[in-house]
């Protein structure tokens, strides 16, 4: 575990930063993603992460999110990866997730590669056992559940 994380989980835990996060992490993201073109993501720095490309649900516009994710296997080496739309732990689904049930293929740029993938809405025990996982990667998870009213949806991405 990098020196300092239990610091910003216990600081992402905070209902303040679910207040302030949602208005910087992404636009700092998508400014130093595109100037490094593709290959850093400041919050990649403490989660990985990767640039959603979706169709919006109701738009059909593209939309980019940058998104915190669970690769699976050996960093994101099997071509899977785990989205989590906590939303901070605020009410409400986070838009994303919409687009990707409306629309579930989708791009994502991960470590500066481009790569097309299919979103699947993970339910029932599929769902808890990787709920569970989620959890052991990153604690704060737990946190923001309890906060809302809603099951946090989970997403497994898998290459087309």
């Amino acid at each position: 575990m990098p020196p300092g994380t239990r610091l910003i989980q216990k600081v992402s835990s905070t209902r303040t930063f679910a207040k302030i996060a949602p208005h910087f992490i992404p636009a700092m993201d998508r400014a130093v993603h595109r100037l490094t073109r593709g290959k850093v993501m400041l919050s990649a720095q403490m989660l990985p992460g990767v640039i959603l490309t979706a169709k919006g649900a109701k738009s059909g516009l593209p939309r980019t999110t940058p998104l915190a994710c669970m690769p699976e296997g050996d960093g994101g080496s099997a071509g899977t990866w785990i989205l989590i739309g906590s939303n901070f732990g605020r009410p409400g689904h986070p838009a994303w997730t919409a687009n990707l049930l409306a629309h579930p293929d989708v791009g994502i740029s991960w470590r500066g590669q481009d790569i097309r993938v299919r979103a699947r809405l993970l339910e029932g025990e599929e769902r808890e056992a990787v709920w569970r996982a989620v959890l052991m990667f990153w604690p704060p998870y737990a946190t923001y559940q309890t906060r809302v009213d809603r099951q946090i949806r989970l997403f497994r991405l898998e290459r087309r």
